[in-house]
């Protein structure tokens, strides 16, 4: 299996603006930049990825991803993000990918062995492997095994919508609840759960 990861980043001035409540813009820049590179770093240390895409409109991102070996596609204007993601799995799939991984840029907790299990599952063809939000709301990573197998539809919901359209489209469907993959950081209760899973270490501040 060659397995391609793609990962999305939203332009650092508009990250993660639910925490403008308890971060300034500089904390809030911060903390997405520190998030891209844990989580740059993690998945060019696994060795079954091939190959490692980052997507975004902001080049500071794009020259970050670099410095980790990744390839970059620069997105212009405003890009939906579904489509974003298919256009950037069919630049993989052309560059010999038999699966992609997409894994959002907010996660800060995982390891390259919570990347390895997913790959595990996902190793045959027509597998689709799904990795929730501890809400079990939103899905935190994606491999989709070949390219393309299933429409992204990620946003607030995705992880029931992805389910059905596994099943819609003749997919092996596998759930996997990872305790480091599926913590993320979205809003203020996002950030104290983390921060209480660190034993009160201020992961942001």
């Amino acid at each position: 299996m060659t397995t391609w990861a793609i990962v999305p980043v939203k332009p650092f001035v508009r990250a993660k603006s639910r925490l403008a409540s308890v971060l300034t813009p500089e904390q809030r820049e911060a903390l997405a930049e520190r998030m891209l590179r844990h989580g740059l770093a993690i998945l060019s240390n696994v060795p079954a990825i091939t190959g490692l895409m980052v997507i975004s409109r902001d080049g500071r991102v794009l020259a970050i991803a670099r410095e980790y070996g990744a390839q970059t596609v620069q997105e212009s204007g405003t890009p939906e993000l579904n489509a974003a993601l298919m256009r950037a799995t069919e630049l993989a799939r052309l560059r010999g990918a038999s699966s992609v991984l997409v894994v959002p840029a907010d996660l800060p907790l995982y390891t390259v062995q919570d990347i390895e299990e997913v790959l595990q599952l996902g190793r045959y063809s027509r597998t689709v492997v799904l990795v929730p939000d501890r809400n079990e709301d939103g899905t935190n990573a994606m491999l989709v095994n070949p390219p393309a197998l299933i429409p992204y539809s990620f946003g607030a919901g995705s992880f029931q919508r992805h389910c059905e359209l596994a099943q819609q489209h003749g997919a092996t469907l596998k759930v996997h609840r990872s305790e480091h993959l599926s913590i993320d950081i979205d809003t203020p209760s996002d950030l104290a759960f983390l921060e209480e899973q660190l034993g009160g270490f201020s992961y942001a501040r």
